[in-house]
C-alpha cells in the first residue's frame, strides 16, 4: 500500500491526528509538522506489504518524536532548563575562582556519593548520559535525575550565599 494515491488518502484521513500527537510530544508545531511529513515520505519509499492503519501511523509518529528527543544534545537541554532562565548568568563574569571553589565544596559536602559520581563523570570526564549509565549500572533517566537534583542543590546553595 505504498502507491502515491493510497498515501494521499492516508495523509488526508490521519494527518490532523498525527500532527496533534506530535505537537503533544514535542511542544513545537513546526517540528511536529516535519516529523509527520517524514513519516509519509518514508511510506513512499517503502515496498513493504504491511497494512497501514491509524495505530501504525501514530506509532510511527511517536517513535520518530522519541528518536528526535533522544538525539537532542543533552548539554543544550540542560542549558535551556537551568541557565537561560537565570538572569544573573553572564558568561564573561561567571564563574570566578571563588565560585568554582564554592561549587567544588558543595559537591563534596552536599551531594550523595552517586550524584557526586554523576557530576564527575559528566563534567570532568565529559561522558554522555549513556556512558555514565553504563559505567554506574543505572538507567539514563536515573543519571538525568541525579544531575538535575545536584544542579538544583548547587544553585540553591549558591543563591543562599550570594
Amino acid at each position: 500500500m505504498t502507491e502515491r494515491n493510497d498515501i494521499e488518502q492516508l495523509f488526508k484521513a490521519h494527518y490532523v491526528q498525527m500532527h496533534r500527537w506530535a505537537v503533544a510530544l514535542l511542544h513545537d508545531d513546526d517540528l511536529a509538522r516535519d516529523i509527520v511529513h517524514d513519516v509519509f515520505v518514508s511510506l513512499l519509499d517503502t515496498t513493504s506489504d504491511t497494512e497501514i492503519t491509524a495505530s501504525y501511523l501514530l506509532r510511527a509518529v511517536r517513535n520518530r518524536c522519541l528518536n528526535h528527543i533522544r538525539n537532542c544534545e543533552i548539554h543544550q537541554r540542560i542549558a535551556c532548563r537551568y541557565f537561560i532562565e537565570n538572569e544573573e548568568y553572564d558568561s564573561e563574569d561567571w564563574p570566578d575562582d571563588e565560585t568554582i571553589a564554592r561549587i567544588y565544596e558543595l559537591i563534596k559536602s552536599e551531594l550523595t556519593p552517586q550524584a557526586r559520581r554523576v557530576i564527575e563523570l559528566r563534567f570532568s570526564s565529559g561522558m554522555k548520559f549513556s556512558g555514565i549509565a553504563a559505567e554506574m549500572g543505572i538507567s539514563e533517566t536515573a543519571v538525568y535525575r541525579h544531575l538535575r537534583h545536584a544542579l538544583i542543590i548547587i544553585r540553591q546553595k549558591l543563591n543562599q550565599n550570594g
